[in-house]
């Protein structure tokens, strides 16, 4: 059994050897981090357990909470449009993936992958699995849980401004959101259970409670008294909702933490009632910008996606026999909610049917650590001092992934950290994680392959853009298609203008 433990002290002791660049200001800064684990299993049972060793190893990590604006996206693919941790971590694991290919491509060594019975097809070695960490639980669906203490919100809505206000095009709205994160201190109640109304499926079976402090599910006597409708009391910080309020005047009521990430437009918008009724549970969210909206779906809704159609993209789902899936998602210390983060995750997408081979719901492990990054918002305003001025979210984003060349990439508002406005549309200013260059990197691993050993949906189409590559991966096309009608009807169309660079 995974040590959810041990994995976030092996992602923090990693982020800890990586250079000052990008990292938050201690005290002054905070930031959220995620990382994606290999892990391979031994045949042989560990003597104590019974069951085999595993082996794990950091592919990829990232950090990050920011977003660019609709109108900064760029129709070349040059600019990093989500900077949140979730996305830095895959898309370096992506980067990662790519290596390995080339290198069985090549008939060289690769940990990851073996050839599959399919021609120009590859499939993961027997025993290996990926896992996701995240320290914080992530935005939109899977942030909507019950309150149980007075930690404040990881991602504070950002207020719009002017944009003529502040010459940076941003001090001023990351002042906004600072001082509305700082202020919003909402009080700590029972946590109730929902109920299944509010899950988006009401006919499927909820997951047993959590229990955070032993990173595992509930026995069974503990899950019933919670099936039986009684609050569970799970902190001495928890009170009664008949108390009054610190001035004696209003009751406590019990309430939710909150997202930033706005639903997306066409369908039910949150209601924004006291207490539980703030948000509307299940619903697709987009995230908040700086100032104004983004096109970038909340990454509990990417997680969701990924569940489905595999965290490897239309392009390397070219090279690859099945999907490839998260098996454990392990979250650091902060408030989570094991029945929230399922619903989030995989109960939206539940009912999904007729899915092409390959392709299939994955119902990860979901585990908690008791450990809490050191560079969290809770743990900055510990550490901070008035003298520092506000606390601020970080706004750089820092990737670093298991790759033979450039294995760092620090960036800031889209484009490489420290660049200047003259740099900008040349190949200096460009993040490696963006998709013109992890486009170019599977155009070098497609030149890498025999024109023999190449997969058959690479071998019969006229292919030049980003966009004709995509669409050219057919059978990822159609497990998209069948997950878009069948649960995420509303999920935005991207602009195809943006996606035919080459």
């Amino acid at each position: 059994m995974i040590d959810a433990d041990e994995v976030a002290r092996l992602c923090y002791e990693r982020f800890g050897q990586l250079a000052r660049r990008g990292k938050p200001e201690p005290g002054r800064e905070w930031t959220l981090l995620a990382a994606v684990l290999r892990v391979c299993r031994g045949p042989d049972p560990d003597p104590g357990t019974g069951t085999g060793t595993a082996e794990k190893e950091i592919v990829s990590m990232g950090t990050g909470t920011k977003c660019i604006g609709k109108t900064a996206m760029s129709p070349n693919g040059d600019v990093l449009n989500d900077s949140h941790a979730e996305v830095i971590a895959r898309r370096g694991c992506i980067r990662y993936l790519i290596q390995e290919l080339r290198r069985a491509v090549s008939g060289q060594s690769s940990s990851v992958f073996c050839p599959s019975a399919q021609r120009g097809k590859w499939k993961l070695r027997p025993g290996v699995s990926f896992l996701l960490f995240t320290s914080h639980t992530p935005c939109g669906d899977a942030s909507i849980i019950p309150m149980t203490d007075f930690q404040s919100q990881p991602c504070p809505p950002v207020t719009s401004v002017k944009s003529s206000e502040g010459a940076d095009g941003g001090g001023n709205l990351k002042r906004k959101a600072e001082e509305q994160g700082e202020g919003h201190k909402l009080k700590s109640a029972l946590v109730v259970d929902r109920g299944p109304a509010e899950s988006p499926q009401k006919d499927i079976e909820q997951p047993e409670s959590w229990n955070p402090a032993r990173n595992l599910l509930k026995t069974p006597s503990e899950a019933a008294s919670r099936a039986e409708g009684q609050p569970e009391i799970t902190s001495s910080s928890c009170t009664d909702t008949s108390q009054a309020d610190d001035a004696g005047e209003h009751p406590q009521v019990p309430d939710i933490h909150r997202t930033g990430a706005k639903c997306v437009p066409g369908g039910p918008a949150d209601l924004l009632l006291p207490g539980m009724g703030y948000h509307n549970t299940g619903a697709l969210r987009v995230k908040p910008g700086r100032g104004e909206p983004t096109l970038s779906l909340s990454c509990s809704d990417k997680l969701a996606r990924w569940g489905v159609l595999g965290f490897q993209g239309a392009l390397l789902s070219h090279y690859l026999e099945e999907g490839l899936y998260f098996s454990t998602v392990v979250v650091g210390q902060c408030p989570c909610s094991q029945e929230v983060i399922h619903r989030a995750l995989v109960s939206r997408c539940f009912h999904v049917s007729n899915l092409p081979a390959g392709f299939s719901l994955c119902s990860p492990v979901l585990l908690q650590s008791s450990l809490e990054f050191p560079f969290s918002q809770t743990q900055t305003k510990l550490q901070h001092h008035a003298s520092q001025g506000r606390i601020s979210p970080c706004g750089a984003a820092i990737s670093w992934c298991n790759v033979a060349e450039q294995p760092l990439d620090v960036t800031a508002n889209g484009y490489k950290h420290g660049v200047t406005k003259r740099d900008l549309g040349t190949p200096k200013a460009r993040s490696l994680l963006c998709k013109l260059e992890l486009f170019h990197s599977f155009l070098s691993l497609v030149a890498a392959t025999e024109p023999s050993a190449l997969p058959d949906s690479l071998r019969t189409v006229d292919l030049h853009s980003y966009w004709d590559y995509k669409q050219a991966s057919q059978s990822y096309q159609r497990a998209w298609h069948q997950l878009r009608s069948q649960a995420f009807p509303l999920w935005p169309r991207g602009d195809r203008k943006l996606l035919l660079f080459h």
